[in-house]
């Protein structure tokens, strides 16, 4: 007898259920849209459509783009914060859009997102380091001979002369602030000068002081962008050397 494909009397019928294959998620903020808004803001010289086209087009998918790779690479575990690191990130975007050449061929998303993880590989092996280098001053056990001398030199008290020096030099420096910010006409240049006069006034509470963590306290005081705080410290900057070549600001200590 031939054998036969039916299912014998009694017997239960499996049923294999496949089970649908999984899509693969899509990168949905970071679209040929936001490729194209990439293109315009290169293409346009209008100054208030390349803040409109960044803000509204641009911003956000480098913001998505930044935030996804700080956390499924883990760059916070090097002791980053968050929010800095992400900012400071975006900010670096943003000052190389101009580099970005589309006639290339490749994508906006392939090129920002190389440059955004390189960008943020750099910073947690700097953090890293530092982490590394970093010694309580109160271990004196693993400090060398000079180290401590050097601490010794620095914990001693200066003498009265040199503190009043020190004021007097402050005091210049606040005048020059001053005299500099009478010079100024653009808000924008005004808003930029206000808020490096409060950095000053509160730079003995100031965690890190480096170039880059300046340009983002002074921008977040501000209010402006980047584009624009760029511009206003250009025109400060031009004072400031003009005003500095006078004896009366000796603000040097």
């Amino acid at each position: 007898m031939s054998k036969s494909n039916s299912v014998p009397l009694g017997a239960k019928k499996i049923i294999i259920r496949r089970r649908p294959r999984r899509k693969r998620s899509k990168n949905m903020y970071f679209t040929t849209a936001t490729h194209d808004a990439i293109v315009r803001y290169q293409n346009t010289d209008d100054q208030s459509e390349k803040e409109q086209i960044y803000v509204s087009e641009i911003l956000p998918a480098f913001s998505k783009l930044v935030e996804n790779l700080i956390f499924i690479h883990g760059f916070m575990k090097s002791g980053l914060r968050y929010e800095d690191l992400k900012n400071d990130c975006v900010s670096f975007l943003y000052e190389t859009l101009y580099k970005f050449d589309p006639t290339r061929g490749s994508k906006a998303f392939s090129y920002f997102n190389v440059v955004a993880k390189n960008w943020l590989i750099i910073k947690s092996k700097q953090k890293t380091k530092q982490n590394r280098r970093q010694v309580s001053l109160e271990a004196t056990e693993y400090l060398s001979s000079d180290d401590q001398a050097a601490i010794d030199i620095h914990n001693t008290v200066s003498g009265p002369d040199k503190d009043i020096i020190k004021r007097e030099a402050i005091e210049n420096l606040f005048l020059l602030m001053d005299e500099i910010n009478e010079k100024l006409n653009s808000e924008n240049e005004i808003a930029c000068m206000n808020a490096i006069v409060t950095l000053f006034e509160h730079i003995d509470d100031l965690d890190m002081l480096n170039k880059r963590a300046i340009f983002v306290y002074i921008r977040d005081i501000s209010g402006l962008n980047p584009k624009q705080l760029s511009i206003a410290m250009s025109s400060i900057r031009k004072h400031y050397k003009l005003l500095i070549k006078n004896d009366k600001f000796d603000i040097f200590f």
